[in-house]
């Protein structure tokens, strides 16, 4: 049997709270950090949450059996140098993953390992913390005590800091190292705290070193690392990027060409030597069919550019635009995007509201009315924005919009996700509008549709949109392109057993994944 312990240089009290607590809180931490960085790149939040966060208990239950066959010996340096690989691990994760979804076939296997790998570090911190525990503190409730009370407190104190803290300033390369940082700190002060136990070795002391250098070399280059991880995701040079609260932003800018393109989670929004074609097609049908056009409503639209074609009509008194994301604001109402979108938000007829899109049709319904809603949102890849292609939103625009109002809707590609886009019609037609598909091809996406939704007699409809016309200058755009776009194939998309996408089931998640 090993000899107990001495007691360390501070209270023991002191030090098992402060190591339970940073290790409790680094390890949610590490569960929401690749969650994210999964999310931002395969899209469907709850589906990478929940396989990520299942594989890390996963991992943690079996260190927690495997841990038995870890001797009594050397407990204190076995606890440092776990603390020390977990903040290695745990610190270059982000990098570890984007580069092999960058440069690798096998990016999910690379993931996942690394999942599996820290959640069975992070599985063996408790049972050793408990077994150093044991020879200090021989209750076995009093022991329980003190370690999962600073363990659960710390997961809470973590969850508070990766929401507010975290995400706010660092991006998700630099969070890695910025949480590393906990473990670093619960091995720097258990190898200070028994530093008089002549078992603590330099080893242990090098192991420390390592680590801090290592993490700190990583923070300082993630701007270096960024820049040659996204150079072979977007093919461009990126001359933006910032992970905000909400999402992933990145903005590219071809040195040959000068051309400009925006990715929210990787995806691409927009590329300026086309974005004309979508956002005329969006904006200029739905404005030239309304009854009226002096209060306008957006939602979504945070890179100014459907703000942009909607301030062309002298008629706007108002245009109201919903984007959650306050950071896209401002990114938009700088350069190089405020160049595109010729300064929109700047005019005193703009009011931003950053809020979700379906609460704000929740706090607005009865309240206000628009004569054209505009609603530019990212396609539904995500149960986030599933619920906004739901037949629940959509009737809540129905009252919100004018009785001689028109409601257009991005509708993502009738060619790459057919089922998606006649999910979004049914369910449009299905909240009480009366609905007209259109569709055309934009360079950079391919053949996008949009869904136009009215709620006046449809003999007044086809009246206006026999005698159609655009009274204001388009790059693009011409009556007989708009006419062109309301034509579809023969049999283009079979719709017979589409469902109405709901709240409560999501079928268009499944519909645009396919």
């Amino acid at each position: 049997m090993e000899k107990i312990l001495r007691k360390p240089f501070v209270s023991y009290g002191f030090w098992l709270a402060f190591a339970t607590f940073f290790t409790g809180a680094s390890g949610l931490v590490y569960e929401y950090l690749l969650s994210t960085t999964s999310s931002y790149i395969n899209g469907n939040s709850v589906e990478q949450f929940s396989l990520t966060i299942a594989l890390m208990l996963f991992a943690m239950g079996l260190a927690g059996f495997l841990q038995k066959k870890v001797s009594d010996s050397y407990l204190i340096e076995k606890f440092v140098i776990l603390e020390v690989l977990l903040s290695l691990l745990g610190g270059f994760s982000v990098v570890i993953t984007y580069f092999s979804f960058a440069y690798l076939e096998n990016y999910e296997l690379i993931y996942y390992l690394t999942a599996f790998t820290i959640g069975l570090l992070i599985g063996f911190e408790i049972p050793l913390v408990m077994r150093i525990n044991e020879k200090f503190v021989p209750v076995l409730k009093d022991n329980l005590s003190y370690i999962y009370s600073a363990d659960y407190v710390g997961a809470f104190v973590g969850a508070l800091l990766w929401v507010f803290v975290i995400l706010k300033h660092f991006t998700l390369i630099q969070a890695g190292f910025v949480v590393a940082v906990s473990n670093l700190i619960v091995a720097g002060f258990t190898y200070l705290a028994f530093r008089k136990e002549d078992r603590v070795k330099s080893l242990i002391l090098l192991f420390l070193v390592i680590g801090l250098v290592a993490n700190g070399i990583g923070f300082l280059s993630s701007h270096w690392i960024e820049k040659h991880i996204y150079k072979p995701l977007f093919n461009q040079p990126v001359i933006f990027h910032k992970t905000t609260r909400y999402q992933d932003i990145t903005i590219t800018k071809n040195k040959k060409t000068g051309e400009i393109r925006l990715y929210l989670n990787g995806n691409l929004q927009f590329c300026s030597s086309d974005e004309m074609v979508y956002h005329e097609l969006l904006v200029h049908p739905a404005m030239a069919l309304a009854g009226k056009r002096k209060n306008i409503l957006i939602l979504g639209g945070g890179d100014g550019l459907a703000l942009r074609e909607v301030l062309k009509y002298r008629e706007v008194k108002q245009v109201t635009l919903v984007d959650l994301d306050p950071e896209m604001i401002r990114i938009a109402k700088g350069k190089p995007l405020v160049n595109l979108n010729r300064g929109s938000f700047f005019s005193e007829k703009v009011k931003v509201i950053n809020m979700d899109a379906d609460l704000f049709a929740k706090e607005n319904v009865g309240k206000k009315h628009y004569d054209v809603i505009i609603v530019d949102l990212p396609d539904p890849s995500t149960v986030e924005l599933a619920k906004l292609y739901s037949l629940g939103f959509y009737r809540k625009l129905y009252y919100l919009l004018n009785p001689d109002g028109i409601m257009v809707v991005q509708s993502t590609s009738p060619y790459f996700a057919p089922k998606a886009f006649k999910c979004i019609e049914k369910t449009i037609k299905k909240a009480g509008f009366s609905v007209l598909p259109y569709h055309y091809d934009v360079p950079s996406f391919g053949d996008w549709g949009f869904i136009i939704g009215y709620k006046f007699s449809s003999k007044k409809f086809k009246y206006r949109l026999n005698h159609i016309n655009f009274p204001v200058s388009t790059r693009f755009l011409t009556e007989k392109v708009f006419y062109s776009s309301l034509a579809f194939g023969k049999n283009w998309i079979n719709a017979e057993k589409v469902k109405v996408n709901t709240v409560f089931n999501p079928v268009i998640l499944k519909y645009y994944n396919d």
